[in-house]
C-alpha cells in the first residue's frame, strides 16, 4: 500500500510517516523545497508549488490514499496579509490536488484531510459532536468552513472523504505544549482569563494512530480528533505545573492584555470548545491517553 502525504515533515505529518512505515505502508510526499526531495522505495518526495499551481503528477502513481495536512500555522500574528495566507494555503493546495487528479488516470480511493475544532462556536456549556451545525463566527470558524468545503471537492471525483477536526495537540517536541511549559518552568505560569474555557486536547500519538485507523477502515465523514476527557484551561495549566513540580503563584492573565500583545489571534487562548470523541470510539478506536495527567507524564517525563 502507498499513500501520498502533504505536510509530511510537520509535527503531525512526521509522526504519521513513521507509523506508516511501521505498518508497511509506503509513503509519497509533496514538498515545496526541491532540496528536501528524497527517493527511496518507502519514502519518495515530489515537488509542488502552490503559487504557480505546479505539481509533479507522478506523485499519484500507485497511491490509494491521500493524507492532506498542508496549511499555514495559525500561531502567527493575524495581519490581513497573513489571514489571506492561512486560508489560501489550505484552499489552493486542495484545489491543486483536485485539478491535477482531474486529468490523470489514478487509483486514489480515499482522502483524509486535517481540519480543526475551531469550527465549533465558543461556549462554556455546550458539548459538541460532529452533528453540530452551528458555525463559529470568528476567523477560525471561517477558515475551517472554507477548508472543509474545498476538501469536499474530492467527492466529485468519486473519492471518499474523511475530515479530522483536530483539537489542541500535545507533543514532546513542538506545538502548543512546549509554549505552555516555558513560562511554568520559570515560575510564570498562569491560566488565561477566567480559566473556565474548555480545552479539547489530544496526545500526538493518539492523533497519529487515529489517521492510520481512518485509513485502515476506510472511514468517511467528519471525526473529532480529541481525547475523551476535555479539561478547562485552569486545569490544563494546573496539571502541567503539577507534572513539572512547579508552583503556580501568578494571577490569571487578563484577556485585554493578551489582545494588546497578540491582536485578534489572542482568541486562540480564550475560545472554549468542549468536543466529543464518541463517534470515533463507537467505530472502535481506542485512545491510549484518555486523561490529561497520563498524557503529560508521558510527554514531559
Amino acid at each position: 500500500m502507498r499513500v501520498l502525504i502533504t505536510g509530511a515533515t510537520g509535527l503531525i505529518g512526521s509522526r504519521i510517516v513513521g507509523l506508516c512505515h511501521k505498518n508497511n505502508i509506503q509513503v509519497n510526499y509533496l514538498t515545496t523545497s526541491k532540496s528536501k526531495i528524497e527517493y527511496k522505495n518507502d519514502y519518495r518526495g515530489f515537488y509542488w508549488n502552490l503559487k504557480t499551481q505546479e505539481i509533479d503528477t507522478t506523485c499519484f502513481e500507485d497511491v490509494s490514499t491521500i493524507i492532506h495536512l498542508t496549511g499555514a500555522s495559525i500561531s502567527k500574528r493575524w495581519t490581513s496579509k497573513y489571514k489571506k495566507e492561512i486560508i489560501e494555503s489550505r484552499t489552493t493546495s486542495t484545489a491543486l490536488l483536485i485539478n491535477a487528479l482531474k486529468g490523470e488516470s489514478h487509483g486514489i480511493k480515499q482522502v483524509i484531510s486535517a481540519s480543526a475544532i475551531g469550527v465549533y462556536p465558543h461556549s462554556l456549556i455546550n458539548y459538541y459532536d460532529e452533528g453540530n451545525k452551528a458555525i463559529n463566527d470568528s476567523f477560525l470558524g471561517k477558515v475551517v468552513t472554507v477548508w472543509e468545503q474545498s476538501v469536499d471537492g474530492f467527492s466529485k471525483l468519486g473519492i471518499e472523504v474523511a475530515k479530522i477536526r483536530i483539537g489542541l495537540v500535545l507533543a514532546e517536541n513542538g506545538g502548543a505544549l512546549q509554549e505552555i511549559v516555558k513560562p511554568i518552568k520559570y515560575g510564570f505560569g498562569a491560566a488565561f482569563g477566567s480559566g473556565k474555557q474548555w480545552q479539547s486536547w489530544i496526545h500526538i500519538q493518539d492523533l497519529s494512530n487515529l489517521f492510520i485507523f481512518v485509513l485502515k477502515y476506510r472511514l468517511q465523514g467528519v471525526f473529532n480528533g480529541v481525547a475523551p476527557n476535555p479539561v478547562t484551561n485552569k486545569d490544563l495549566i494546573k496539571t502541567t505545573a503539577q507534572v513539572l513540580r512547579k508552583p503556580l503563584i501568578l494571577p490569571n492573565i487578563p484577556e485585554i492584555l493578551m489582545k494588546m500583545i497578540l491582536g485578534e489571534m489572542h482568541i486562540i487562548l480564550f475560545e472554549s470548545q468542549r468536543v466529543s470523541s464518541k463517534k470515533l470510539q463507537n467505530k472502535g478506536f481506542n485512545f491510549k491517553f484518555n486523561y490529561l495527567e497520563s498524557a503529560l507524564k508521558d510527554l514531559l517525563a
